[in-house]
């Protein structure tokens, strides 16, 4: 044994860095595990949350700028290149800087439910901890289809970040909300855009009236929908990708002016990143998704080890994976306050066109699960502050439980909606009925005034 230690953490992630810098200044010893030093910090930072939303801010902006578009697009991919190499150094910063941390660059895996091999380019040696924390998250998939392949012109969302050459014309495999969002900023930078995508339609999940306000949002951007598709075949050169697909059975090629599309996005999920680590070496149990399994403690069935992030199958967001790091704090600090099964209504953001913005059940979700319902919707056109900021694009939808009165979802499809939904979930954390909303006193003119109206329409 080269090493033993009070704590292992495989993978920088939001909760592993949090994690370490907590246990270090208890005086535990602790070795932090990073496969790749790009991903100091995490995905959010590094590949994800960051990089993406400050590529679309820069579509936002597109129409304040006389350059051109491949111009305009490289410049602004260099910044989130400056950007992030900024943000990578000062994560790895306060960590490493942290006497009772060290960071090491290596592939980890299991020996045994104790002890991690480390793969360094200097050789493999290996560490005991009494406590493991796996935080390895997740890593885009990419299905089994002949010549789909992340190379040259075929990209994932990560690689796509870095592509400096403006794209002509993009193709995206997948409607989600990772496809929606890259197709929102590529359309904005003037790259014409296809989506190819096996369902019916987008957002399945969601209400009818709710995703048919978001399609409506995309075909104003020119965005062109291929459903139905079934992907058979991909060819890529140095130049182009073509690909082939089916539709109801009937074989079809995608090309635009006669030659195939300059670059392929594949949208098409994540997948938990443990192929690497061995985890059958600890007898540590798997889901059949592919998932560690933890109980309310985020604990594996080895109660020293555990898993956050986005590899214990909750929601993948680095907040969520922040939200773990105290789970975990609280359970070590043995005060077991805090626990998965305490924990609050969670929204999300998808930066679309404009922004999507969800917290609790969709209505048909809430009719399925037995809850007496009334809803209200406002088209974002009736929001001042819409024809302000110059988009009236959206809805906001509510739907309350009519017996208790209160709040069990919202969507707000809508400009600024990313910072307006964190007032809704408030209000449901302090379990406040739909009327404090309806009658709260707001600033003017603010997109969040509008769940006046919303709420008010409410009977």
């Amino acid at each position: 044994m080269d090493k033993r230690v009070d704590n292992i953490i495989i993978g920088f992630g939001k909760a592993g860095k949090t994690l370490a810098n907590y246990l270090a200044s208890k005086g535990e010893k602790t070795i932090l595990i990073e496969k790749s030093p790009k991903m100091y910090g995490g995905t959010c930072i590094n590949v994800g949350c960051i990089p993406s939303k400050f590529l679309a801010t820069r579509a936002d902006r597109r129409p304040f700028s006389n350059i051109n578009n491949r111009d305009y697009y490289k410049k602004s991919v260099e910044d989130k290149k400056g950007l992030i190499v900024k943000l990578n150094k000062v994560n790895y910063d306060k960590v490493a800087n942290n006497e009772n941390v060290e960071v090491i660059d290596g592939l980890g895996s299991f020996i045994d439910d104790h002890t991690i091999n480390i793969k360094t380019d200097k050789g493999d040696y290996q560490v005991y901890g009494e406590r493991i924390f796996i935080n390895t998250g997740a890593r885009p998939f990419v299905p089994k289809v002949e010549g789909l392949e992340i190379r040259k012109r075929i990209h994932s969302s990560e690689t796509l970040m870095d592509l400096e050459e403006f794209p002509e014309t993009l193709a995206i495999l997948g409607s989600g909300f990772i496809g929606l969002e890259f197709a929102a900023t590529y359309a904005k930078f003037g790259t014409k855009v296809t989506i190819i995508d096996m369902g019916v339609k987008i957002l399945p999940r969601e209400d009818e009236d709710v995703a048919q306000e978001v399609f409506e949002s995309y075909k104003s951007l020119g965005v062109d929908f291929i459903f139905n598709a079934a992907l058979e075949k991909v060819d890529q050169d140095e130049e182009t990708v073509k690909i082939k697909y089916s539709v109801n059975g009937q074989k079809q090629e995608l090309t635009t002016d006669e030659i195939a599309t300059e670059a392929l996005l594949v949208a098409t999920g994540r997948r938990a990143n443990t192929e690497e680590l061995n985890l059958e070496k600890a007898g540590v149990k798997v889901s059949e998704r592919g998932f560690i399994e933890v109980n309310k403690h985020l604990q594996t069935n080895k109660d020293h080890i555990f898993a956050m992030g986005d590899i214990n199958g909750g929601p993948q967001f680095t907040y969520v994976s922040l939200d773990d790091y105290r789970i975990v704090k609280s359970y070590l600090d043995g005060k077991d306050e805090y626990t998965r099964d305490d924990r609050q209504p969670i929204a999300f953001s998808a930066f679309l066109h404009p922004t999507f913005s969800k917290v609790g059940l969709s209505e048909n979700d809430a009719i399925k699960a037995g809850y007496k319902v009334k809803v209200a919707k406002l088209p974002v056109t009736a929001i001042p502050k819409a024809k302000i900021l110059g988009n009236q694009t959206g809805i906001y939808k509510a739907v309350v439980d009519a017996d208790t009165e209160q709040i069990l979802g919202v969507v707000l499809f809508g400009e600024e909606s990313h910072e307006v939904i964190n007032i809704v979930v408030l209000a449901m954390i302090m379990k406040q009925p739909y009327t404090v909303l309806a009658n709260q006193i707001f600033t003017h003119p603010t997109m969040a005034e509008a769940l006046n109206d919303l709420f008010g329409m409410i009977k």
